[in-house]
């Protein structure tokens, strides 16, 4: 299975997790009526109000891994043990076939390897936290997950900065509002090309 070669145009929104990318791409898909959400995949259970393939589409490790070997995701990884996220080429291809932007919310190494996918068609956009013990604040302010889950968020997010410099662009989301119209601002310049 393979993406037509005749492919539209991809936003790629990236971050560690509690930077704010997903309340930035919401407020995207709000403001930019030729945006459409591509639903990614995972293998872990859904939090309270996800809904599947709304929120993402839920699958188990078994499930995921032979969609894997069927070539069915434009990309994928193994975040956590037996934790694996992916972006199906069906729900890119859905979406550019109604002649729509695709925009992505994904972790760091997702947004990577998509832009290698995507190429000059994709605009990758690093949220970046003020610091991380920002993040690490906004991670518990959200309640969603245990300390060891935290904990180990912080040390990926640590390690995400460091590849802050393979995306096409950087905000800084210190404050969310400012975050928001940069990103707008960006977005709507990349769609104008």
């Amino acid at each position: 299975m393979s993406i037509k070669t005749q492919q539209g145009k991809s936003i790629i929104i990236s971050a560690p997790s509690g930077a704010g990318k997903t309340t930035i791409v919401h407020a995207l898909l709000n403001k930019i009526e030729k945006l459409e959400f591509s639903v990614s995949a995972c293998s872990r259970k859904p939090r309270p109000k996800e809904t599947h393939a709304k929120d993402y589409y839920f699958f188990s490790v078994k499930e995921f891994i032979q969609k894997k070997e069927n070539d069915e995701f434009l990309e994928w990884e193994e975040v956590y043990k037996d934790h694996y996220y992916g972006t199906l080429k069906t729900e890119v291809q859905r979406i550019w076939n109604e002649n729509k932007a695709v925009v992505f919310d994904v972790d760091v190494k997702g947004g990577i390897n998509l832009k290698k996918q995507l190429g000059n068609e994709a605009l990758s956009i690093f949220i970046k936290p003020l610091s991380v013990e920002v993040l690490e604040s906004r991670l518990r302010n959200r309640k969603t997950e245990s300390e060891d889950k935290i904990k180990q968020r912080v040390l990926k997010a640590k390690e995400e900065m460091k590849s802050i410099n393979k995306f096409d662009r950087i905000i800084v989301n210190d404050n969310l509002n400012d975050a928001i119209q940069d990103a707008y601002l960006e977005v709507k310049k990349y769609l104008s090309k």
